[in-house]
């Protein structure tokens, strides 16, 4: 496989999507429950700054694998959710969680 045809592979296309040191927790997070508010995912990861953390979800709601939800209310309310697409991950990141394990060993 040269350059050109590994631009447009699956497998190129899915690490950009997952890479980043954040999207991992993200994620995690996302599929123990069904929504998640910003600020609860910003103090189940207190290292994170939350610009930082505001991009990664940018990142991941513009690969349609989260879903950014408003409530308008006082305070305003944001939460997010997986999508559809995003909710497939499930299967592949357990797959990849059980294979780290196993390199600790």
């Amino acid at each position: 496989m040269n350059f050109e045809e590994f631009k447009n592979c699956g497998l190129r296309k899915s690490l950009e999507i997952l890479s980043g040191k954040w999207k991992p927790l993200i994620l995690h997070n996302l599929f123990e429950e069904d929504s998640v508010r910003f600020v609860e995912l910003w103090r189940k990861m207190p290292r994170v700054s939350k610009k930082v953390l505001s991009e990664q979800l940018k990142q991941l709601e513009d690969d349609m694998i989260i879903e950014r939800i408003e409530v308008y209310n006082f305070p305003p309310k944001v939460y997010y959710k997986l999508t559809e697409r995003g909710q497939k991950l499930g299967p592949i990141l357990s797959s990849l969680h059980l294979w780290g394990n196993e390199l600790k060993s």
